[in-house]
């Protein structure tokens, strides 16, 4: 632990919220349509990881410390098409869980503006095996 992170420990407020009971991890669901690369998928999904680290660090620390005190659980699935991960996402936002889009640069592989991820979480692993469960593994 750097000294920066050492000082903020001391001087943050606590964080707001409850815990989970029990395990908590991150779904990262993949746009199986796209037929994206490995390499493409592994920098879309560390791009949805990040970014939904950072997303729950202003949205919902209490979780993130807990998820970050337990081994940062991360799995991935395979969504259908972009109008799947939409669903998902909507059903989450239901269910009070944060969710992060990733949508693609257009760089490489896939057209601009393509829908690549949705990170759900983190989170309980029971509150997100209720969407995601039936997903295959990426």
């Amino acid at each position: 632990m750097g000294f920066r992170s050492f000082l903020h420990r001391l001087t943050a407020p606590a964080p707001k919220g409850t815990s989970p009971n029990g395990p908590c991890k991150m779904i990262c669901v993949v746009n199986h349509e796209l037929k994206m690369g490995k390499g493409k998928v592994a920098a879309q999904v560390g791009h949805a990881a990040v970014m939904a680290t950072m997303n729950a660090g202003s949205h919902t620390p209490f979780l993130l410390d807990y998820w970050l005190s337990t081994g940062q659980k991360k799995v991935c699935v395979k969504g259908t098409d972009a109008e799947h991960l939409l669903a998902l996402e909507q059903m989450a936002k239901q269910a009070g869980i944060q969710t992060t889009l990733v949508h693609d640069a257009g760089h490489t592989q896939i057209p601009s503006g393509s829908l690549t991820v949705l990170a759900l979480g983190p989170d309980a692993d029971d509150r997100l095996e209720s969407i995601t469960g039936e997903l295959k593994l990426l």
